[in-house]
């Protein structure tokens, strides 16, 4: 098995086949840093070639998944210009892309926050499985900034239609809600519920043949369609373009204040 990266944001478990990733900053609801993207990043290029790991298992500690980007790193970029900010986007959008075509199979476990970056990675796993009261949502646009890495994927997982409506009205919703929108394939009422269905869903998929796993899924992945480099260089353009004017820095302060921003009623 490969050796795995040391992390201080991230507890990894190799468990008979599977790797249980851990996002672990609970004191952020598990706010996705540069330090935990880039740990992330490490861990998928670690076990990319080895077939051994035939499933990656991505959760959250303390009750939370993932309250999207870390406002700090926001404003730590302010001081270094707007290309800072469009980098930190843009390790984000390829955090995405590798999640996306990792060969191993990818399962999320969903429960309290599902937000931004976190509503994008359940985006790009295979299998998500939520709590029923697990929160949703695509906050952004609500702190004057823009889902400008996550867009593509939420499009191409729940179509434009309700990516449309979710991204425009920062509206939150449940566990049930994502299920009926086909965000989640699965909901449960308890933990206990949710490991068993994650139990019984990594035993049908270590009964498939590991190579023949990663390339199907390379194959259905080419069959849909992908979010394409450029778009999210454009992307990443508009994000920092956002962050810098007068509604993005509004927005975040609004949001570390803990007041409204100035458009809101």
């Amino acid at each position: 098995m490969s050796t795995l990266p040391a992390c201080q944001t991230l507890l990894l478990e190799p468990h008979n086949g599977v790797l249980h990733i851990t996002l672990n900053r609970p004191e952020s609801r598990n706010a996705m840093s540069l330090q935990m993207v880039a740990e992330l990043r490490a861990v998928l290029g670690a076990v990319r070639d080895d077939r051994a790991i035939r499933a990656l298992v991505i959760g959250g500690a303390g009750g939370h998944f993932c309250a999207g980007g870390d406002i700090k790193d926001m404003a730590n970029a302010r001081a270094q210009g707007p290309s800072a900010y469009r980098d930190l986007n843009r390790a984000f959008g390829a955090l995405l892309q590798e999640v996306q075509h990792a060969p191993q199979v990818v399962i999320t476990v969903l429960q309290g926050a599902v937000l931004g970056g976190g509503f994008g990675l359940a985006c790009v796993s295979d299998v998500a499985l939520a709590d029923h009261q697990a929160q949703f949502g695509l906050p952004e646009t609500s702190l004057g900034l823009l889902p400008a890495q996550i867009a593509p994927f939420v499009v191409q997982r729940i179509g434009l239609t309700q990516t449309r409506r979710l991204a425009l009205t920062a509206a939150r919703f449940d566990g049930t809600q994502a299920r009926r929108m086909g965000l989640v394939h699965f909901v449960e009422h308890d933990a206990q519920a949710l490991a068993e269905r994650l139990d019984e869903i990594l035993a049908h998929v270590l009964c498939c043949a590991p190579e023949a796993n990663a390339t199907t899924k390379k194959l259905l992945l080419a069959s849909a369609g992908q979010p394409s480099n450029a778009l999210l260089d454009e992307a990443a353009d508009w994000f920092s373009e956002a962050v810098t004017g007068t509604e993005g820095v509004d927005g975040t302060m609004a949001f570390v204040q803990k007041r409204k921003p100035g458009w809101a009623p």
